[in-house]
């Protein structure tokens, strides 16, 4: 069980609700929004995710997509207990499967389009 986050957690995110929903069972979804390209072949996906309560939530989904290859960073905007907005940067596409599989992981899904 984690605990209530502060006013900011290590990652610079605010937890605006205070409280932690994780292990409550409720976790739902998040899915590709859009792709943008970036600077010198970067490529910026964004996803949204259902759910996330916590910084406890944004670093179980961080730390999973952190690990998919190619994956160079992971940012999140924290919509504690609606949807939440990740960004990924990678130098070549991740595939949409390789993401949904990673945030499942984290326990939860990708909202669907």
């Amino acid at each position: 069980m984690c605990t209530p986050a502060t006013a900011t957690t290590e990652l610079g995110l605010t937890d605006k609700n205070q409280e932690c929903a994780c292990g409550s069972g409720d976790h739902a979804s998040a899915s590709s929004d859009a792709v943008e390209a970036g600077t010198a072949g970067t490529i910026r996906e964004h996803y949204l995710v259902e759910g996330m309560t916590c910084g406890h939530c944004v670093s179980n989904v961080t730390e999973e997509l952190s690990a998919v290859d190619g994956v160079e960073s992971v940012s999140v905007e924290l919509e504690p207990g609606g949807v939440s907005r990740i960004m990924l940067v990678s130098s070549q596409p991740v595939p949409a499967e390789k993401v949904r599989t990673a945030v499942s992981e984290a326990g939860y899904s990708l909202v669907s389009v």
